[in-house]
């Protein structure tokens, strides 16, 4: 296959195969859309991606991380129908993140619940500086709200003309801490087994489909494994990917590792936790991160393609479609992905180093987009200008 011949996704025409993966911008402030969103997403389109992802959508206003996380209600209607008719004006097509924090949550204005709540309580350390170091366990009641709030913003995204919807199942967010026995203890008919810990992101998936149709396709992006001691592992990531293809999911997106444990599984290379000490602003935050990151964010050498073995198993196991992810910042890459039988790939941070990614692969059989994965943009979430590359930035006293 030619990675940049037109393909369907599910029911969806795209102009070539690569869309840009979902990275969290940075560029929502307050929960505000903007025109640095729209901006950011433009450039990607009129670079040649096929479909742009706006990321971290959150189902409701508990869902997410932190205030500056954008959640989808009718107020953000009328402004986020124009930032999507303009993108797909700039030549891409556009697809929604949905996804919901559950218990790894910083959130200081909670509306529903004292505390972040998950599968399971237990300790909440990403909210400890900011004075959540606890989570709460969903009743049967919050996890009805949590598969009703999916459903709410699937319809608003298709109100809003968005093209694709992608539902996040990994990374350790909310449905990921219900399929990962790491953080799933419950007892009840929604942990133990497999079968039961798939029921939430099941109902899920069964929700966002009654609300979009047939005529939108379903993307799920999945931990093919946790990368932690008693989470998912690659045996069980095939399971998840299985359980879903039979739920009727378009597509599935095979990505690894967990933000609350193991990120650099998914990201490779030099730790986030350098640019985290950049750029933050709380001493004693700067302080922990200092004499802890080494031990909290395990390093990984970088390669390209580092996810295509373990990748190639759940397109093995699948009927669906399947979006690789995971070190494609080469045209090489690029052919060799698409080669392996892979449907769509998604890119991240190469598309930051260069948003013309695809139009010069497309000219170069030798293209390398530059990318050194230093992970400096990764730390760039919580600046106030949003992610960017780091070695894109002109030097000091130039203009």
């Amino acid at each position: 296959m030619d990675p940049f011949e037109a393909a369907r996704l599910g029911p969806l025409e795209l102009k070539n195969r690569v869309i840009k993966a979902a990275t969290f911008e940075g560029m929502s402030p307050g929960g505000v859309l903007g025109e640095r969103l729209l901006a950011f997403h433009r450039r990607l389109a009129q670079g040649g991606v096929a479909m742009t992802t706006l990321a971290y959508c959150t189902t409701e206003a508990d869902g997410r991380i932190n205030e500056d996380m954008l959640w989808l209600h009718e107020g953000l209607e009328p402004e986020l129908s124009r930032m999507v008719r303009e993108i797909q004006a700039a030549g891409a097509r556009v697809s929604g993140q949905l996804t919901h924090c559950g218990s790894f949550s910083r959130n200081r204005r909670l509306e529903r619940a004292q505390r972040p709540l998950g599968p399971s309580a237990g300790f909440n350390l990403i909210g400890a500086s900011v004075g959540r170091p606890f989570a709460g366990a969903m009743s049967q009641a919050d996890i009805d709200h949590l598969v009703d709030s999916y459903a709410n913003a699937a319809r608003l995204m298709k109100r809003c003309g968005f093209d694709a919807v992608e539902v996040h199942f990994g990374h350790g967010y909310a449905l990921s801490q219900f399929i990962s026995p790491r953080t799933n203890r419950r007892s009840d008919a929604y942990g133990g087994s497999h079968e039961n810990r798939m029921r939430l992101p099941l109902r899920v998936l069964e929700s966002v489909r009654d609300a979009v149709g047939e005529d939108l396709p379903i993307l799920g992006k999945i931990s093919m494994s946790d990368g932690v001691t008693g989470g998912v592992d690659w045996d069980e990531g095939v399971r998840v990917a299985q359980s879903l293809d039979r739920a009727g999911i378009d597509a599935i997106v095979t990505s690894g590792g967990t933000s609350s444990f193991n990120p650099m599984l998914m990201f490779r290379g030099p730790s986030i936790h350098h640019g985290m000490i950049e750029q933050e602003r709380n001493p004693l935050v700067k302080l922990g991160l200092r004499m802890l990151g080494p031990l909290m964010f395990r390093e990984y050498p970088y390669e390209e393609l580092y996810f295509l073995e373990r990748a190639a198993r759940v397109r093995d196991a699948v009927d669906c479609q399947v979006v690789y992810i995971g070190g494609c910042s080469t045209r090489e890459s690029l052919d060799r992905a698409i080669g392996a039988g892979f449907d769509f790939v998604q890119i991240g941070r190469p598309l930051l180093k260069d948003p013309d990614f695809v139009k010069r692969a497309m000219a170069d059989g030798r293209y390398d987009s530059g990318c050194t994965h230093c992970n400096r943009c990764v730390s760039l979430i919580d600046h106030p200008d949003g992610i960017r590359c780091t070695e894109n930035d002109p030097p000091a006293g130039v203009s």
